[in-house]
């Protein structure tokens, strides 16, 4: 039986800007872009949340719901250089480590011998070192596999931990909201409604092959992670499978010629941080696609399968996207996708704010 932490930390970046700033402890923060740029909110702390504050949300209307918020610029030197810290402290208990992001990471202990090989009171130490040598907290969920851990790691946020025993997986799962599944949206959930599906246990008494009439290739994942059932190894060496880049204007493109003029600005980025990507570990292509939003936030995607970069492919991308709206765009972004023959479990999203 595999035993599997996953630490995610408490608000990381504003726990880090207020380390750094002992004055701002107490009061609503948030990391990211200015309002008079159009910016949005990377991290918010507790306080902020207090008031509505979440990631993701438009700073100008962070500011509307919490008027006394802090707002900081984002220091990701600052934040990568404490992440490098926090997978030292990790590398203590275990080699097996696949990091999600900056601040969170999955950790195999199945063959750690500290503390009677006891998965939760290695996660309890790990959770104290990081206090003690950053002054940082962090959470942990503590289970026999990735999907039951992750989950487990929001269950007593902030600053503590949940352990899923393997005797308890069934009663866990069992009332657990489908929603909670990875790769459930707000598509997917409202539909899951609509069939009166709303717990695990409902989705159980599905067949596997019902369910993959009714949600495709997804069904399969579905009729397993519902028993909590997941077999997906911790990857130490994460490969990436996706590579992208925008940008949010400070006006808004109004037309669709605006909208391809930004391609050639984006485009010899793109491709500059393609050349650096394949400087690590060259990857074949597996598709292009794009990424629009528009002036009331309604957010738009097209792909398009190729083994090459195309730059014209993009702006075919753009203009079938544009027409679905017609309105002004507020962002713009531009994607590979790499191909894989391995399912490398979950990485890091394309264009995440």
């Amino acid at each position: 039986m595999r035993k599997i932490i996953h630490i995610d930390m408490d608000c990381f970046f504003a726990a880090v800007e207020t380390r750094e700033n002992p004055n701002l402890k107490g009061l609503p923060v948030a990391v990211g872009g200015r309002p008079e740029t159009r910016g949005v909110v990377a991290a918010c702390n507790y306080e902020a949340r207090a008031f509505g504050v979440h990631s993701a949300l438009p700073m100008s209307q962070a500011i509307r719901k919490c008027p006394n918020l802090i707002m900081l610029p984002v220091h990701m030197n600052l934040y990568r250089q404490v992440s490098k810290q926090l997978h030292l402290i990790f590398k203590r208990y275990t080699q097996i480590i696949q990091p999600l992001s900056l601040d969170e990471a999955y950790l195999d202990v199945s063959d750690c011998s500290l503390f009677n090989g006891s998965a939760t009171l290695i996660a309890e130490d790990i959770r104290g070192a990081i206090y003690k040598e950053l002054h940082l907290k962090a959470s942990a969920g503590i289970a026999p596999n990735k999907f039951l851990a992750k989950i487990a790691s929001d269950w007593n946020k902030p600053n503590g931990q949940f352990v899923v025993t393997p005797d308890a997986i069934d009663s866990f799962v069992s009332t657990l909201a489908v929603k909670k599944i990875f790769g459930v949206g707000k598509v997917t959930n409202n539909k899951m409604l609509k069939l009166g599906i709303q717990t695990c246990s409902d989705l159980q008494q599905f067949s596997k092959l019902e369910l993959i009439k009714l949600f495709g290739k997804f069904g399969r994942q579905l009729y397993s992670l519902c028993r909590g059932i997941d077999d997906r190894q911790v990857q130490v060496n994460s490969i990436r499978k996706s590579l992208s880049i925008e940008d949010t204007f400070t006006r808004d493109k109004s037309s669709l010629e605006q909208c391809l003029g930004e391609v050639e600005k984006l485009y010899p980025k793109l491709l500059q941080r393609l050349e650096n990507n394949n400087k690590k570990h060259k990857l074949p292509i597996k598709a292009l696609y794009i990424k629009l939003r528009f002036d009331n936030f309604k957010t738009t995607t097209a792909q398009q399968s190729t083994q090459n970069i195309d730059k014209s492919i993009f702006k075919l991308l753009i203009e079938k996207a544009w027409y679905r709206y017609q309105r002004p765009v507020r962002l713009i972004g531009l994607g590979i996708e790499f191909s894989h023959e391995i399912d490398y479990g979950q990485l890091e999203l394309p264009f995440s704010n």
